[in-house]
């Protein structure tokens, strides 16, 4: 059993678009539930290379079909962590407590914050949103508020992957785009490490 368990996780964690594509074709009499599956999985397993997953889906659905069935994935996923978190949050709130030091001041800021900072925050590519979704379950930040942010944001992260993967020729033939879009993954990565580093959810 451990040796499966070993097996996969190699498996998960080296997967490329190739591997997602040869993955959504073999499974393609399910429709879109693999497409959706597999970034909804990858919420509750933050190790898997979720830019691959959503470039998979658009280059074997389509650029606006993919974007669709990962970012539906994607916000059903992180909204389960948090329903999970919600409910059995005593224990994580003490061990976030705990582990990093500052988690309060960041329960307190996405309280008082409301919908800004979790929308920001879900919109930047290299948030940990495993962290995100746990800290907003265990805070008493509303529902409403919470679904609202991860649903928008997740579709402005989301969108921004899907169009890199879909055409990721024409990325490579025009380096103007490369430099584009590496400027605003640079620019995203820089925001998100001041918040991580100013909250310590790194």
């Amino acid at each position: 059993m451990a040796n499966w368990f070993e097996q996969a996780y190699r498996f998960l964690t080296h997967l490329n678009m190739e591997q997602i594509e040869l993955l959504l074709e073999k499974y393609s009499a399910l429709g879109p539930i693999p497409g959706i599956a597999l970034p909804a999985v990858e919420a509750f397993l933050p190790f898997l290379p979720l830019f691959i997953i959503v470039a998979g889906n658009a280059s074997a659905y389509g650029l606006w079909l993919g974007f669709f069935y990962s970012w539906i994935g994607s916000a059903l996923g992180s909204s389960l962590v948090f329903l999970l978190a919600r409910r059995f949050g005593g224990r994580f709130s003490r061990y976030l407590s705990n582990k990093y030091p500052k988690a309060q001041r960041f329960f307190s800021w996405i309280e008082r914050r409301g919908f800004t900072p979790l929308f920001v925050l879900y919109c930047l590519p290299f948030t940990p949103s495993f962290f995100v979704s746990i800290a907003s379950g265990v805070s008493t930040v509303p529902k409403r508020i919470f679904f609202s942010a991860v649903v928008l944001g997740k579709a402005v992260m989301v969108f921004m992957m899907s169009f890199i993967g879909h055409d990721w020729q024409g990325f490579v033939s025009n380096p103007w785009r490369i430099a584009f879009v590496a400027a605003g993954l640079v620019l995203l990565w820089y925001v998100g490490k001041r918040v991580e580093k100013r909250y310590q959810i790194s």
